[in-house]
């Protein structure tokens, strides 16, 4: 695999980072309190920065080192019993303990398909986002279940759901591990914008057409270590397999000139400043 070294440069793994990393915006209940009311108390600033090598785009075959920054900000009070990498921006709305729900959202940062040799000729995709619920639960101590829904805005028009489980535990005060299975789930207006190659890509770019319809997107497998190096420092060493299925897996994209495994593996370093509003 070709492992490109640039900072910076949009790809669809450098805004995964980035929209997990700011999960914990909003991670306690909504409240009937007064906007005022509710602002004042004790925050946390979270930043911080990420590595991480994956693919190019989404189905390619060769590598990309990305650097992004972490940023988090959110009201202090009592930590969210497990938070993994993969979950995406989540204002909760029900928290009972053991089953938490909400509203969710993702930004995407687009795909420019002439930066990269296998997508030239193909059609953009749009800078943009995605929008939709959360729900999790917590079966047991030691495990916790997710899905999240959502609804593309600008980037596509079809509906995406992630679903995972993770395991964790605390081998020390100080270290945690996690790990567990993922599955994507997407709408034939995801696999389009991402995986489709119409008559006139087909013609500009050298794939065979495709139109795909709706399925599952990857199955796979992540985990990570956090280690909470001082009170105020936490790094992490985490990683991501997922193998392409169905729409995505049948796609020329891949077929042609992709891969159907993805693999991510990155490390990150955070630091908190603590204030009062």
């Amino acid at each position: 695999m070709l492992v490109h070294m640039q900072k910076y440069r949009s790809s669809f793994r450098s805004l995964l980072i980035l929209s997990s990393a700011i999960y914990m915006v909003s991670a306690t209940s909504a409240k009937a309190e007064g906007m005022f009311d509710w602002v004042r108390g004790d925050w946390y600033l979270t930043v911080g920065a990420s590595g991480i090598a994956a693919p190019e785009f989404e189905g390619s075959k060769d590598w990309l080192f990305t650097v992004a920054p972490i940023v988090s900000i959110g009201k202090a009070g009592n930590e969210a019993r497990f938070v993994s990498r993969n979950d995406n921006i989540s204002f909760s709305l029900l928290d009972t303990g053991p089953m938490r729900a909400g509203l969710t959202g993702k930004f995407i940062l687009g795909r420019d398909s002439s930066d990269f040799t296998e997508t030239r000729g193909m059609r953009d995709v749009e800078l943009g986002g995605e929008a939709g619920v959360f729900a999790e639960l917590y079966p047991t101590e030691w495990m916790r279940l997710r899905a999240e829904v959502r609804h593309g805005i600008r980037s596509h028009d079809g509906v995406v759901a992630d679903l995972s489980a993770d395991a964790f535990a605390d081998l020390t005060e100080t270290i945690r591990i996690s790990a567990g299975p993922r599955a994507t789930f997407a709408t034939k207006g995801f696999f389009n914008a991402y995986y489709g190659v119409n008559a006139a890509e087909s013609a500009a770019s050298g794939l065979a057409p495709y139109t795909p319809g709706s399925g599952v997107k990857s199955i796979g497998f992540g985990g990570a270590v956090n280690w909470k190096t001082t009170d105020k420092i936490t790094t992490s060493v985490f990683g991501e397999y997922a193998r392409l299925q169905g729409p995505a897996a049948k796609s020329s994209l891949v077929t042609q000139r992709g891969s159907r495994d993805q693999l991510m593996l990155g490390v990150s370093a955070t630091y908190r400043f603590d204030f009062k509003l």
